[in-house]
């Protein structure tokens, strides 16, 4: 690792001793970041730590420190997730591929245990679990030995996988759903990892083989869905090439009345963001609201990024990410190092947090949040609860003329192109054998 900056640290914690990559050192070179968004800073930290003047050289990391919020992206940089998190499905592959060099390696002489993740690669089953038995005590195990039975060859070669690769880990079926399998077990918010006698402290950052991935964000984890490609090249320790992203600033004010829920706030932010464009961006949650709004609401917004278009929307790290760390049961020690980093990098979110500078900015007292529905085709057609009748009768004719102008067209299409006897009084003539091609569009339906 290269270190052209000088910004190699110890972070003492406890009776423990990190290295990490100082952002307030970077500071002597390019004066203060604290008008940095917390994402950016993420991104900052992860170009002084992969530095080898190739993939990462000193200019990428001023134009991370440099950032212009309004300029449009143009500058490419290499970001390198700190692990990879793989479902069943598009995960599998991956691990086909690695047991494939494997067997090259083998062929040409090599020593196949070379071919390894380079970085922590979880693979949570859940995607291809059935439901065979329901409505009883026992329909869980039940389930659970259909499931093994039924795969055995797949859970066969996975286990094989698990022993035989390093950093590759399989969570098995009947635990939960990847994302949240990935918030309330796998995240480490900070990472650790030894490097020459050293343990370097990190900020955790993933990719995920789904789109929804993006649910980890709402514990400060900078992450994203990717496919399976460049999920497997992470895992060999290849970085993403990027552009550095514009970011987009949605300050929280106050708290969500009694009766509003998560699924409404997530409805009218969605709308907000979607009127807005964020297609491309980073959207981060800032603001004094975010004392009131508990780790599983800013995991469900975060959870909604590919229905808003963004990248991810994050929140930083603040007490309510302790407070949920230590309800799912991490170490004291794990959660004291998040601190503690978090503080040391100004990543820490509280009343006095510097505001940062945005591309944009967005605004939402929660106070006037109202419960809602997503409206009849795509979430961002947000309907208020009081309203549903009146949306419901304005939206049925339309679907119902539709409904029938199909079932029109498709009988007059089959009648004519089925020709034959002479159709009878009250039907559309036609020669026998003669195709004619209707167009939905061109149909208009009359009373009578």
């Amino acid at each position: 690792m290269r270190d052209s900056f000088h910004t190699r640290s110890r972070l003492e914690v406890s009776d423990r001793s990190f290295t990490y990559y100082s952002l307030p050192k970077l500071e002597a070179h390019f004066g203060s970041l604290a008008h940095l968004p917390y994402a950016m800073k993420i991104l900052l930290e992860n170009l002084l730590r992969h530095e080898d003047g190739v993939s990462v050289s000193p200019a990428h990391i001023q134009a991370v420190a440099r950032w212009d919020a309004t300029k449009e992206p143009d500058t490419e940089i290499a970001f390198m997730p700190a692990r990879v998190v793989l479902q069943d499905f598009t995960g599998v592959p991956c691990v086909v591929d690695l047991a494939a060099m494997r067997d090259a390696v083998a062929k040409l002489g090599g020593d196949p245990k070379q071919i390894n993740p380079q970085i922590p690669s979880e693979l949570v089953i859940d995607h291809s679990v059935q439901v065979d038995v329901f409505g009883k005590p026992e329909a869980l195990d039940l389930n659970g030995q259909i499931e093994f039975s039924r795969n055995i060859e797949r859970y066969s070669f996975l286990r094989w996988g698990q022993k035989a690769f390093d950093n590759f880990k399989v969570v098995p079926p009947n635990t939960g759903i990847v994302h949240q399998v990935n918030l309330e077990h796998l995240a480490r918010v900070v990472m650790t990892r030894g490097i020459d006698s050293e343990i370097f402290a990190f900020p955790d950052t993933v990719f995920g083989t789904d789109s929804h991935t993006t649910m980890i964000n709402g514990i400060g984890v900078l992450g994203w869905g990717v496919g399976g490609i460049e999920a497997e090249a992470a895992m060999l320790g290849q970085p993403s090439s990027m552009l550095i992203p514009q970011v987009v600033g949605f300050r929280l004010t106050g708290r969500l009345p009694e009766g509003a829920t998560a699924t409404d706030l997530v409805l009218t932010v969605t709308q907000m963001l979607r009127k807005h464009g964020v297609v491309g961006k980073f959207v981060e949650f800032f603001g004094d609201g975010l004392r009131h709004l508990p780790l599983a609401d800013r995991a469900t917004i975060a959870n909604m990024a590919p229905e808003y278009g963004a990248t991810c929307g994050i929140f930083p790290i603040d007490a309510e990410s302790l407070t949920y760390l230590r309800l799912s049961g991490r170490s004291e020690a794990q959660i004291a190092l998040v601190e503690a980093y978090a503080k040391a990098q100004g990543m820490w979110h509280d009343a006095d947090t510097p505001a940062a500078t945005y591309s944009a900015t967005l605004e939402l007292e929660l106070d006037a949040v109202k419960p809602s529905l997503a409206g009849p085709k795509r979430p961002q057609d947000r309907v208020l609860l009081e309203a549903v009748q009146t949306d419901f009768h304005k939206n049925l004719s339309g679907l119902t003329a539709a409904r029938v102008a199909k079932a029109a067209v498709a009988q007059i299409s089959d009648f004519i192109e089925e020709g034959g006897d002479q159709p009878q009084a009250g039907h559309l003539a036609a020669k026998p054998k003669t195709k004619i091609r209707i167009r939905e569009q061109d149909c208009e339906l009359t009373d009578g």
